[in-house]
């Protein structure tokens, strides 16, 4: 969810190199997180021969192709750097009739399951949702109809990379507020709201309400349309680092709405209903976004991820980008809404609050309200299969 940037030109590699602990040249790594992973041949799995290699080969060479991640990723995440970048220079001249032959003779694939425990059996499926680019209403300035302000990243802002604390912050924090002492927790959504920021941000677009304004947060990044006509993308620049706390299990926690048929349309037409209730509930969301505004230059294509390249609807994918290095091949065991097939090869390229794990995605489905729809639709069981790099010189068929 781009809520809220690998990475492959030769300075990044070894940037890269030198902070990571690559998996053993010897083996592949046994576990990840708490996944085990399973070798596969990639022509055994379900769905494979029918599925377009082609447009997985273009969403992973548009990822090669990226600055990079910003902050970086943490040490220690799973896909080797170097072999990574190997086969990224390798994809440059393949064309789309060899996608498939590109990706089994340069990837090894390992299914990620979960060991028996004893009173539960091995586990293979993970968990699939997805999300999306909403397409909102706004203007430059404010101005009837335009009452909601999208806030600029604060200039006393201090975001934490991954795994990283600072001293005299508690660890639920991941961002912090610049001071004269240290780093302090930075206001949350309740307090900027009332001000507690507006010295040091300045509102970069105005939106209809607070809750289209609490739509782009959710999803991390969006298109507004100006009265112009002009099409602007709103970009995540920045999240207060606060706990998130998800509106939909509050609005069901709290016998609003049912757990059953809660989409987005139906929250936030229950929120515009009701906007005593709605400014409450909202406000427990403690974690708020910053972005910055730029122009659409591919309508086609999606914001950028985390992984710095313009997500590919339905070819890019959401990981726990603290266990899997962006950029990595998944391949997802099952039945996608809408698509034909048994199997969909996706890419890493971004990551999200809620991501977490070794076998947890979340699909990138595109922009606008059917985008909305399908991703609404999107929460199901679904087993998981990375695809790592060969090692640089291992002989390929």
């Amino acid at each position: 969810m781009p809520f809220c940037r690998v990475l492959f030109s030769a300075a990044a590699v070894l940037a890269a190199a030198a902070v990571s602990v690559p998996p053993s040249r010897a083996e592949a790594p046994l576990r990840v997180g708490d996944g085990v992973l399973e070798p596969v041949a990639l022509s055994a799995l379900p769905g494979w021969h029918a599925d377009d290699a082609a447009a997985a080969l273009d969403a992973f060479r548009r990822t090669c192709a990226a600055p990079g991640p910003n902050p970086p990723q943490a040490a220690g995440v799973t896909g080797n750097p170097a072999d990574l970048a190997a086969a990224c220079a390798a994809a440059t001249d393949v064309g789309t009739d060899k996608a498939k032959k590109f990706f089994e003779g340069r990837f090894s694939a390992y299914r990620i399951v979960r060991p028996a425990n004893g009173a539960e059996p091995e586990r293979r499926a993970g968990f699939l949702t997805g999300y999306f680019e909403p397409e909102l209403v706004g203007s430059l300035e404010p101005g009837p109809g335009y009452a909601a302000p999208v806030l600029a990243r604060p200039d006393d802002l201090v975001t934490l990379a991954p795994g990283e604390t600072a001293p005299g912050l508690d660890a639920i924090y991941k961002a912090g507020r610049r001071t004269t002492t240290g780093l302090e927790p930075y206001p949350d959504r309740a307090a900027i709201e009332d001000g507690a920021v507006a010295a040091h941000t300045r509102p970069v677009l105005w939106l209809r309400d607070a809750v289209d304004l609490f739509v782009l947060q959710v999803q991390g990044s969006g298109r507004a349309r100006l009265p112009d006509g002009r099409s602007v993308r709103v970009l995540y620049d920045g999240k207060n680092g606060q706990p998130y706390t998800s509106i939909g299990k509050l609005l069901v926690a709290e016998g609003h709405l049912p757990l059953n048929g809660l989409s987005l349309e139906r929250w936030t037409t229950w929120l515009r209903a009701n906007p005593d209730h709605a400014r409450r509930l909202m406000r427990m969301n403690k974690s708020y976004i910053f972005f910055r505004v730029e122009p659409v230059e591919d309508a086609r294509l999606g914001p950028p991820g985390a992984a710095g390249a313009p997500l590919s609807p339905g070819r890019s994918m959401a990981v726990d980008g603290n266990l899997w290095r962006y950029g990595l091949p998944f391949y997802l065991e099952g039945k996608l809404p809408g698509q034909p097939g048994r199997g969909h090869l996706v890419v890493a390229a971004d990551t999200g609050s809620a991501i977490l794990g070794p076998a947890r995605g979340d699909l990138y489905v595109g922009t606008g309200a059917k985008a909305g729809v399908a991703a609404g639709d999107l929460h199901d069981r679904m087993g998981f299969v990375v695809l790592l790099p060969k090692p640089i010189g291992e002989p390929r068929p």
